[in-house]
């Protein structure tokens, strides 16, 4: 064994970047809520960028290392400390014997994620290591993190020291403007609807969760009123409700759904609206698919000349 919680968090719990190819049986995706932390505590490792993780709320308990490890923190700042010594988000640590990773406060976002060298060690549930808390399935018996549980991994040091640079750091905030793209019943809006959708903010209601964060402002009204099938859906899908008050899907996400798919966030800035709780507030701006493609393939871009560098560093100390 390797890490034991010696103080349980509110909700804590093993993810990675979801579970794909079961979505015709009706089984959620699941995953990490902020999927581009995981990708970059990964990296930054030297880890497949799909290893588990542990995924935190605040509060977020005290882990114990029960033997050398290298990790990492990132997402939310919850101003993590090893042995009440403060750590920086987003940088390659190693950990001794006996040592205690506590976390002192939030400063901002709502999820943080603790990586280490090699991944953690759990079984995995339809091709996955995500818990779907659900189905009882997958993560760490299918369930959230507890006092006295040992979460195993192989320990393995790599670098140690390095820290990412800004340009892929996502631009977290508690009021962000958020990219989006016309989902497909995008045109059952109105023109004075389209308008409500890029002027005004929306706030996150206590109605949100994992699966879907509900969202409070102007009434945004259809053309006309229609049936429809239920379509599939993703990671980002936004939904006009029948009261005309949209909902984002998250990552625990059903897999249809039979309300108008308006917009879908760019894959880029769903860390965004990933960090954010109720009470927090976002805004949106439309952008056509190839200014989408292109936010993607800059970052694709970017994080491939880190893991390079990183394999560079590595062998150079080797």
């Amino acid at each position: 064994m390797s890490i034991a919680v010696q103080k349980a968090g509110i909700l804590s719990t093993i993810q990675d970047l979801g579970r794909s190819g079961y979505r015709c049986f009706g089984i959620n995706p699941n995953g990490a809520m902020d999927r581009t932390a995981v990708r970059l505590l990964n990296t930054l490792l030297g880890n497949n960028e799909n290893s588990a993780v542990v995924e935190m709320h605040y509060p977020a308990g005290e882990l114990f290392f029960e033997k050398p490890t290298s990790f990492a923190v990132g997402g939310a700042d919850f101003r993590p400390r090893l042995n009440n010594i403060e750590i920086s988000n987003w940088t390659s640590c190693a950990a001794k014997t006996g040592d205690v990773l506590r976390f002192a406060g939030k400063t901002f976002g709502n999820r943080a994620y603790l990586a280490v060298g090699g991944g953690f060690e759990v079984s995995q549930w339809l091709g996955s290591a995500s818990t779907n808390l659900t189905a009882a399935a997958g993560g760490f018996a299918g369930r959230r993190l507890q006092n006295d549980d040992r979460l195993s991994c192989n320990g393995r040091k790599p670098l140690v020291g390095l820290r990412l640079g800004p340009s892929l750091i996502p631009a977290y905030s508690g009021s962000p403007v958020v990219r989006i793209t016309p989902g497909p019943e995008y045109d059952l809006l109105t023109g004075s609807a389209i308008e409500e959708l890029f002027l005004k903010q929306f706030k996150i209601t206590p109605e949100s969760n994992r699966m879907g964060f509900r969202l409070a402002g102007p009434v945004l009204n259809r053309l006309y009123e229609s049936e429809m099938l239920s379509s599939g859906t993703t990671f980002g899908t936004i939904q006009l409700l029948p009261d005309g008050q949209m909902i984002v899907l998250m990552a625990d996400h059903q897999t249809t759904g039979g309300y108008p798919r308006i917009a879908n966030i760019v894959e880029t800035d769903l860390p965004l609206i990933a960090q954010l709780a109720a009470g927090d507030h976002v805004r949106f701006e439309l952008v056509d698919l190839p200014q989408a493609q292109k936010m993607i393939l800059d970052f694709e871009r970017e994080l491939a000349f880190l893991r390079m560098g990183i394999r560079l560093r590595s062998s150079e100390k080797l």
